[in-house]
């Protein structure tokens, strides 16, 4: 297996590197097929981020977690990816066992989407400097103020961006996708339907499914 790790907002560490490592090839030993994995380990805020991606054939398996101890985080992902091993790995046996053929599939593999994440102040942050500035802004005599954007939208702050590679699945094998790297939502080209879809993670535990749905056209009279 192909192993690469990451270092973010810290130095370099050869027992962190193999600690995961190890933990990585203890896992690859019950893929049936051999893979790449990259490990990025990073400070945020006094918490330790590891987040763990394993390729193995055509599927994902990813496990993320932060903790006050770098080797505990690497931990909990793995865990994390073991268990969802453990749930698909029959599954994952048998899509390694046959090939997928799609006559858009080339097509489909070009498609990209980008998934964009944002932060926002908290509540009491937004709060301030509403009244800040609707302070600022308070009308003068003979004075014309000029109109001031949303306090939240000039706090939005992008934190990072990742790009999707989005593959011909069945809604079943979309759910499974989404399961294995982890994720609430998961966007696929649907093989049924022919179009681009999301399944997503509901608050209930069951799984919802968003999928474009043409208008019916109107009868006209002749």
């Amino acid at each position: 297996m192909q192993f690469n790790i990451t270092f973010r907002q810290f130095g370099a560490s050869d027992s962190l590197k193999e600690y995961a490592r190890e933990k990585v090839e203890r896992v690859n030993r019950l893929l049936d097929r051999a893979g790449e994995a990259h490990v990025v380990l990073s400070l945020e805020r006094h918490l330790h981020h590891a987040d763990i991606t394993i390729h193995s054939g055509a599927w994902v398996l990813r496990g993320r977690d932060k903790s006050d101890d770098m080797y505990a985080s690497i931990d909990l992902a793995m865990d994390k990816i073991e268990r969802q091993l453990r749930r698909y790995r029959d599954k994952l046996k048998s899509h390694h066992g046959r090939e997928r053929v799609h006559h858009r599939h080339d097509l489909v593999e070009q498609l990209r989407v980008r998934h964009a994440v944002f932060e926002l102040p908290d509540v009491e942050t937004l709060t301030s400097l509403a009244e800040a500035s609707a302070s600022e802004d308070a009308p003068k005599p003979a004075a014309v103020v000029p109109a001031q954007p949303a306090a939240s939208s000039q706090a939005a702050r992008e934190v990072r961006a990742t790009h999707l590679t989005v593959k011909p699945l069945t809604v079943d094998d979309a759910v499974m996708q989404m399961n294995l790297m982890d994720n609430d939502f998961y966007v696929f080209h649907n093989v049924a339907s022919e179009s681009l879809c999301i399944v997503y993670r509901r608050k209930d535990g069951q799984y919802g499914l968003i999928e474009p749905h043409a208008p019916a056209i109107a009868a006209t009279g002749t």
